[in-house]
């Protein structure tokens, strides 16, 4: 009689596969259980011999979720020794693999609840909450390690900025500052230095960022580039009076349009970022002054004042090398990872009390700094060797 033969859709091949290598990969688990416990007790089942060491007291049974699926372990029990296996580990849930994918599921911004979806599309079983949490309070205590990690070598530049996040301060939902940190390293790479919970962006708040910077180590800075919130200024003197500070192109810029009707923005833009298209800080300054009264030829006297006053602070990068003009004179890099760091949080929403608000920041911040971020050589800082800005800054007054 001819065999018969069974044919199979698509679909149904994919699952009689599956199924054929998740009963595979059970079978091999169990028989090297079943090998480990007759290592322990020194004798095979049933056999007798002087040298036993454990007696076979039956089996439990466990599972376990591996890439392959769900698989039931049948454990042995023993008498006169425990049962500790190398191959699965003792009371280890799920694969190593899994555990860590879920953990960089989560730090790359998936949330909690998707977490247990995508894994029982994976894995073929909901991850509990109870896991998920377990896998956040070790992942975070890696982060609140790194975020505390002593910073070594010198940082010839550094970024600051702060971004707000909502979180339970004294039982109202309000928003708080996260005040982070990127410093370029004495061999030209960015890293993540800092990410602290501020409150607000006042000049206390920066001061204890910084202290905290300098404790850690943060030596070395030549110059500080920010935003100019409030207090900042202030903060960097106090910690740091050798430095120099920076103001972001890009916020006075900004400051400089709020003060420009819609209809005329693109145009005042454009002359704005032919200040800093200069070739030294000397033309920058007669550019800017040539800009200043074009507006005031236009009756745009507030943008007039603002270039005025604060053009000076946005040309401390011309003072270093024109090889690092371009990166050092906006702090976009960080506005970056900030904007990564409130999708991340956005999709919580308000955060309770405690450090959860920061330490998911934190977690974000390490995220994206160990990737490709952080491996790419971003300044040529030999450059700096030998070089005196503030001696550039004697010629050129």
């Amino acid at each position: 009689m001819p065999h018969e033969i069974v044919s199979f859709d698509e679909p149904k091949l994919q699952e009689y596969l599956g199924e054929l290598v998740r009963k595979t990969v059970e079978d091999a688990l169990n028989a090297l259980l079943d090998a480990e416990a007759d290592q322990i007790a020194n004798a095979g089942r049933y056999e007798r011999t002087d040298e036993r060491q454990a007696y076979r007291s039956g089996h439990y049974r466990r599972g376990l979720t591996t890439t392959c699926g769900e698989v039931e372990l049948n454990v042995p029990k023993l008498r006169g020794a425990t049962f500790a296996s190398k191959v699965v580990e003792r009371y280890r849930r799920r694969e190593s693999s899994v555990e860590e994918a879920m953990t960089e599921t989560y730090l790359a911004g998936v949330s909690t609840r998707r977490i247990q979806d995508v894994s029982e599309i994976l894995w073929g079983s909901s991850v509990s909450p109870a896991t998920v949490s377990k896998l956040n309070r070790e992942a975070f205590g890696a982060v609140d390690e790194w975020r505390h990690r002593r910073l070594e070598g010198d940082y010839p530049y550094v970024y600051l900025d702060g971004t707000y996040i909502k979180r339970n301060w004294g039982g109202a939902y309000e928003g708080v500052a996260v005040l982070v940190a990127i410093g370029v390293n004495a061999e030209g790479f960015r890293e993540v230095i800092g990410c602290e919970e501020g409150y607000v962006e006042s000049e206390g708040s920066w001061k204890a960022f910084l202290l905290g910077l300098r404790e850690r180590g943060l030596s070395g800075v030549r110059m500080f580039t920010g935003d100019k919130s409030a207090g900042m200024l202030g903060a960097i003197q106090e910690v740091y009076p050798h430095a120099m500070y920076q103001r972001c192109t890009v916020h006075f810029y900004r400051n400089v349009l709020d003060k420009v009707p819609r209809t005329r923005r693109k145009a005042v833009a454009a002359s704005l970022k032919a200040i800093h298209a200069q070739e030294s800080r000397a033309k920058c300054l007669a550019k800017a002054r040539e800009v200043a009264s074009e507006l005031r030829a236009s009756r745009l006297e507030s943008a007039a004042k603002v270039v005025e006053s604060g053009v000076e602070e946005t040309l401390t990068y011309a003072l270093f090398p024109p090889e690092h003009w371009r990166r050092i004179r906006t702090n976009n890099g960080i506005e970056r990872l900030n904007r990564e760091i409130k999708r991340r949080t956005d999709a919580v929403g308000s955060f309770p009390a405690g450090d959860a608000a920061v330490m998911l920041a934190a977690a974000r911040c390490k995220y994206v700094a160990e990737g490709g971020w952080g491996s790419r050589r971003y300044l040529d800082t030999e450059l700096l060797d030998g070089w005196d800005e503030r001696e550039v800054l004697k010629r050129q007054s």
